[in-house]
């Protein structure tokens, strides 16, 4: 059996690519966005369609990419910053609440949000994954971007002619039965 398959494009040219950047632990993303931005321009996504944005911290993230997203002007979203364990309960909860409100908004308005906010117990572990973290990012956003594309229903027009063919065939059908 030889299903379609539908392969991944990493082609980010004429993508618009939404950043925004915890500033909370901001050496960890700094390290993030740089190669982030790297990346992205090595697959092709010119600067100009690229806007990032920074916030005080991960719970103001969700906010933020949500007013992006309600923008309709980027193909995917990303979310960096690092949230690191402290001796306080505030860890558990500042990643759970972030991590729920960039789903919600990849959900609820069919924009890719890639979620590229650390959780590490301490700050080596961080500075250690950073710049693999926003590689992946920038990756993934272009990725999903093309896949939310591809998979974006045809105009109506195309489904008008679809629909004729279809009523065509299906007399053509009607009349070879009789």
């Amino acid at each position: 059996m030889s299903p379609f398959t539908l392969v991944p494009d990493m082609n980010g040219e004429g993508l618009h690519i939404g950043i925004v950047r915890a500033r909370f632990n901001e050496e960890i993303g700094l390290i993030e966005l740089d190669t982030c931005l790297q990346e992205l321009e090595a697959l092709g996504v010119d600067e100009q369609d690229i806007m990032v944005i920074t916030v005080p911290g991960a719970l103001e993230l969700g906010v933020t990419l949500a007013r992006m997203a309600d923008t309709n002007e980027f193909d995917a979203l990303i979310a960096l910053g690092a949230v690191i364990r402290g001796e306080t309960y505030h860890f558990e909860l500042v990643s759970n609440e972030s991590g729920t409100a960039m789903s919600r908004v990849a959900i609820e308005t069919g924009i890719p949000v890639i979620n590229g906010v650390l959780t590490t117990q301490d700050e080596e572990q961080a500075k250690d994954r950073a710049e693999g973290k926003g590689r992946d990012c920038a990756q993934a956003a272009v990725e999903m971007a093309n896949l939310m594309n591809a998979l974006e229903p045809e105009s109506d027009d195309d489904d008008e002619e679809e629909d004729e063919v279809e009523e065509n065939e299906g007399r053509h059908d009607k009349r070879k039965s009789k």
